[in-house]
């Protein structure tokens, strides 16, 4: 069983859960950024949540199908047709053989997710199919007429209750942040300017982290900070004294100090965030 791409949309790439464990040989971790709402898609098309999906990128896409397959649509709400017939999001999807699945714009959000039963089975790399912009691991984004394999069905699709959703609230988005450890390298009062407001999210941000505009840090430490490892979740502020928050595609070692690290729970929230979001980060002791 194969997908055929009608529209691939500005940036849509197959991810899992990623490539966890090759941090010591420079390889990032990749997969899902919204993992809640991609474990969900595969879960209402009867796959393991590690399954491979699609993650559409703000203009979602459309693809056609050889043979009938259950597919679910997921992550940030977007009309769904089928064959320009309106559709459910977030519900099982009996789709017959031709059939055209679209997943539109997102109305709210940056990420959708399309799921398949039996995954897409394109080649792993370091066991995962996920796509890694940063390294270039991975299938490459899709492309229109391009054709993708789906693997067989492995278990009948489920309902659901209730859909989460990761989106910033309607005060913008708020995230926890554990300072260090290279809060001091920055003011005593640093982070309180963060807490209180003024950062949003930039149109730059990609995969590799979400970057911000607003007030800057001053440091109060000067020179130069050897490479060290980060992890996901990291907050990087480079000289302009804006922080760069890493996700799942960031590098593995970095040379501008990192103030503090977001917990992975909050980061789904992070990669629905659209540009022009009001941001603030809100310091938390462990």
């Amino acid at each position: 069983m194969t997908l055929t791409v009608v529209r691939a949309g500005a940036l849509t790439t197959v991810q899992d859960l990623g490539r966890p464990g090759y941090a010591h040989l420079g390889v990032p971790r990749a997969g899902a950024l919204d993992e809640p709402a991609h474990r969900l898609a595969n879960r209402l098309v009867g796959n393991p949540e590690g399954a491979a999906t699609l993650e559409t990128t703000v203009n979602g896409c459309a693809v056609r199908t050889d043979a009938p397959v259950v597919a679910a649509v997921t992550g940030a709400p977007c009309p769904v047709r089928v064959d320009g017939r309106p559709v459910a999001w977030g519900e099982p999807l009996f789709l017959p053989a031709g059939a055209v699945l679209e997943a539109g714009p997102a109305t709210a959000g940056v990420r959708s997710y399309l799921a398949f039963a039996g995954g897409l089975a394109v080649p792993e790399v370091l066991g995962s199919r996920s796509r890694d912009l940063l390294s270039g691991l991975g299938p490459d984004p899709l492309v229109d007429g391009e054709r993708l394999p789906l693997g067989p069905p492995c278990g009948p699709p489920a309902a659901a209750d209730g859909v989460p959703w990761s989106a910033p609230g309607p005060g913008g988005l708020v995230l926890p942040l554990v300072p260090g450890p290279r809060d001091d390298w920055f003011a005593p009062d640093a982070l309180r300017i963060w807490a209180a407001g003024g950062l949003v999210v930039s149109p730059e941000s990609n995969r590799i982290g979400l970057r911000t505009r607003g007030p800057a840090l001053a440091r109060v430490r000067e020179g130069e900070l050897p490479s060290e490892g980060v992890v996901l979740g990291a907050i990087q502020v480079p000289p302009d004294g804006l922080p760069v928050l890493f996700l799942a595609d960031h590098p593995t070692t970095g040379g501008y100090p990192v103030i503090g690290v977001v917990p992975a729970t909050a980061l789904p929230a992070a990669a629905q965030a659209p540009p022009g979001t009001p941001l603030r980060f809100v310091p938390v002791r462990r």
